[in-house]
């Protein structure tokens, strides 16, 4: 018997979990997900929760696709996606963004 939790919940039955346990591992064989790599950019990844995305029309509910996005410049996307990776997990997440920190600084 193994014990394996979802996070913090109070449940009035199992199949919520059942289904959470099941898509995570059935996620990690190989064709599940299509594109192996869409597996490597994800929440949790690196310690930090995943960066805003936005699609088309260019403004949605008067919230613009950010300028940096629409540049083409690889180098300030990614920047701004680790910026933005950053915020929203040490804003949400204080336990996560502890550990990468720990992480970077262990890296130096």
């Amino acid at each position: 018997m193994e014990e394996v939790s979802v996070g913090d919940a109070v449940l009035a039955g199992g199949e919520g979990p059942a289904q959470v346990l099941i898509e995570a591992c059935v996620r990690l064989l190989p064709g599940v997900l299509g594109d192996p790599a869409s597996a490597e950019d994800e929440s949790f990844e690196g310690d930090l929760l995943e960066y805003p995305h936005y699609t088309r029309p260019r403004v949605f509910e008067d919230e613009e696709i950010p300028e940096v996005l629409l540049s083409g410049h690889h180098g300030r996307i990614e920047a701004w996606r680790r910026e933005q990776a950053e915020e929203i997990t040490k804003a949400r997440r204080p336990d996560l963004w502890a550990r990468y920190v720990a992480r970077k600084e262990n890296a130096r």
